[in-house]
């Protein structure tokens, strides 16, 4: 219990600091409140409450900005310094409870209730006793903060609540820490509050001293490091060597940091690059660990490409590319607006199935064109091992990754437009079945975590546009088919064909050979009917028997021979001018041997003389001598012309 006793004194608010009970300090006072309480204590007895402020930050504090217990204290000393401060000796003698404030206009005047610190002297005080001081001990052991002379000072003292206090004013806590032991009056809850922080105080040192201890190692490991690395670089630097394998490393080193690898990555990396760095160049196992290092940099990992989400743009370009496959555009449109809605889709896997030569895999370059992203085809046609699409494990000779990363290093961003080309024409046997490691890649629920046996970290694959193109869907797996949204694309109709080479592959067929739409005359109308790209073709669904035109060999010759002669580009008798005209048909597509089987000429013919029944006759030109002349020299007789299908004709002599 404590004893109480009611006294009015003058009040001194302390702003970041707190007296305890027979604890001696001194204090520095410039506000002019507190000088004019200190004058006012040194007229009576010297005696002055110190109490604390709430907010260091108030310079001017009223009653409710400090707290109401404080310490009854005795002015040893007082001295005025130039500054016009005042520096004071002060020793705390009392616990006491502000009751009511008496002045608060010069200086602040209060009447308070003082504390005794009496103690009980039974068994449990003089435990709490002990361990107070063993714990105080430990601590002063372990900090290095207070001196020994300290303790042994502390130890010495009969009055456990004059101990607690003591011990107390040396510890570094808090300041409301500090006000909540000021504020406890009872001896052994004081006792007991003081046995936890320091049980507190001492778990926190030794977790400081472990800290600094594997900060420690580590900064002497850097160092060592350092200090045999710059030896190394001096000793290859003796020896005429350059950097060595030291730069090698540091070079990966720093292409891996700024690889933008996930963390889980760049660990693997790092941990690679350690042991590829420990390795003896000559060894077997050194190639192996710079091919896999130099794959995990090389790859894409965040990198990706804004798509372009202008859909009149996107529908332009698919139009300018390809005529009719409306279902194919609408639906690259609709993901278009799809993904301009919400901002992030994860990527189609569309399966366009179709007959030859109707523009599947052109169609996949469009789109990509269209999206604005990158464009990677593989083809799986005669694939029969699983390992081309997973790829094989290191612990191979000559191992590497799976056609899918090879893609994606070969994309450079992880949002491409992969084209599968060929799905239907996969294979299996003993090795493997390579249908069986594309149902990971194309389920959208998988494909975020994509393992290739060689790389042994998942790859992101969610964001990648799949396009497969098969011919025949029935040839495809199931479980395959199931994954993707099956697009079909039947054959032309000759209406088709023929807008199809009229608007494309006129203008195609003219780049390839050097003639410009200026160079060609149009011919006489003939009935659509009896275009022969609708009835030479063989009854094809597709347009690539129209689109195989080559220079022949006599063409390329006739080519010759005219620049030799120097002749027929700026003859105005010549009715192409500036380039010679040159004959165009098509690669043989039909067996040899057989007269039934001998190919015709798709979209292109050559007239002689001897069929003017057929063609009408053949017009002839007057040279300046006035002589009727069917051929230029060095040109063979016969003009070549472009069939109908493709617009007009080139022709001379």
């Amino acid at each position: 219990m404590s004893s109480q006793q009611k006294t009015i004194v003058p009040l001194l608010p302390l702003r970041g600091i707190l007296v305890f009970p027979a604890t001696v300090l001194h204090l520095d006072v410039g506000r002019e409140k507190s000088i004019q309480a200190l004058e006012r204590a040194m007229i009576g007895e010297h005696f002055i409450f110190l109490t604390t402020q709430k907010e260091v930050s108030i310079d001017d504090p009223t009653k409710d900005d400090m707290y109401p217990v404080g310490t009854l204290s005795k002015v040893k000393q007082m001295l005025k310094l130039p500054n016009g401060t005042i520096r004071v000796l002060v020793e705390g003698l009392k616990r006491g409870k502000i009751e009511r404030f008496l002045k608060t206009d010069r200086y602040f005047e209060v009447e308070i209730t003082t504390y005794e610190n009496e103690g009980g002297h039974d068994l449990e005080e003089e435990a709490l006793v002990r361990t107070v001081l063993d714990y105080f001990e430990q601590y002063i052991r372990l900090s290095k903060k207070i001196s020994f002379e300290t303790f042994t000072s502390i130890q010495d003292i009969d009055e456990p609540g004059r101990m607690a206090d003591l011990i107390a004013s040396h510890m570094p806590l808090k300041l409301k820490e500090k006000q909540e032991l000021l504020e406890t009056f009872d001896v052994k809850e004081r006792l007991q509050r003081l046995v936890n922080i320091l049980h507190n105080e001492k778990e926190v040192i030794q977790l400081e001293r472990k800290i600094g201890q594997r900060v420690k190692k580590a900064m002497e490991r850097t160092q060592k490091e350092y200090y045999l690395r710059e030896q190394m670089k001096a000793i290859q630097k003796e020896l005429g060597e350059k950097e060595g394998k030291f730069g090698e490393v540091e070079e990966l080193r720093e292409k891996i940091m700024k690889a933008d690898m996930p963390e889980h990555v760049l660990n693997t990396a790092l941990r690679e690059l350690d042991r590829y760095e420990k390795m003896p160049s000559t060894s077997a196992e050194s190639s192996v660990i710079r091919t896999y290092i130099d794959w995990l940099i090389s790859l894409p990992w965040k990198k990706m490409t804004k798509d372009d989400l202008d859909l009149k743009k996107a529908e332009r370009i698919l139009n300018e590319d390809h005529y009719g496959l409306d279902k194919v555009k609408e639906r690259v449109l609709e993901y278009l607006a799809v993904q301009k809605l919400t901002r992030s889709l994860k990527g189609p896997i569309l399966c366009l199935v179709g007959p030859p030569g109707v523009g599947k895999t052109s169609l996949a370059r469009s789109i990509a064109r269209a999206l604005n992203r990158h464009f990677v085809r593989i083809s799986l046609g005669g694939v029969r091992d699983e390992s081309e699409i997973r790829g094989h494990r290191r612990t191979y000779v000559g191992a590497m990754p799976g056609r899918i990363i090879q893609g994606m290093r070969k994309a450079g961003t992880v949002n491409p437009v992969f084209l599968l080309d060929e799905i239907d024409k996969m294979a299996s046997d003993f090795r493997g079945d390579p249908a069986a490691s594309l149902l990971e890649v194309l389920d959208p629920e998988q494909n975020k975590n994509f393992s290739d046996h060689y790389i042994e970290e998942p790859y992101d694959l969610s964001k990648v546009m799949f396009i497969a193109t098969a011919n025949n869907a029935a040839a495809i797996p199931e479980p395959l088919l199931d994954r993707m949204e099956v697009i079909a694309i039947p054959g032309y109709t000759e209406i088709e064909k023929l807008h199809i080479a009229k608007d494309y592959l006129l203008k195609k067929q003219l780049k390839e050979h050097g003639l410009t739409k200026g160079q060609l005359q149009n011919p006489r109308r003939r009935d659509p009917a009896d275009h022969p790209l609708l009835y030479e073709g063989g009854g094809r669904p597709g347009i690539g028997a129209a689109d195989r035109l080559h220079l022949p060999e006599d063409g390329q010759d006739h080519h010759r021979r005219r620049e030799k002669a120097g002749r027929c580009h700026e003859e105005p008798g010549c009715r192409v001018f500036g380039q010679t005209p040159l004959p165009v048909r098509p690669r043989r597509t039909g067996r040899s041997g057989r007269g039934g089987d001998r190919p015709r000429l798709y979209g292109v013919r050559r007239r002689h003389a001897a069929n003017r029944s057929l063609f009408g006759a053949r017009k002839r030109q007057i040279g300046a001598d006035g002589k009727a002349r069917g051929r230029h020299e060095g040109v063979r007789p016969g003009r070549f012309e472009l069939h109908p299908i493709l617009g007009g004709k080139a022709r001379c002599g």
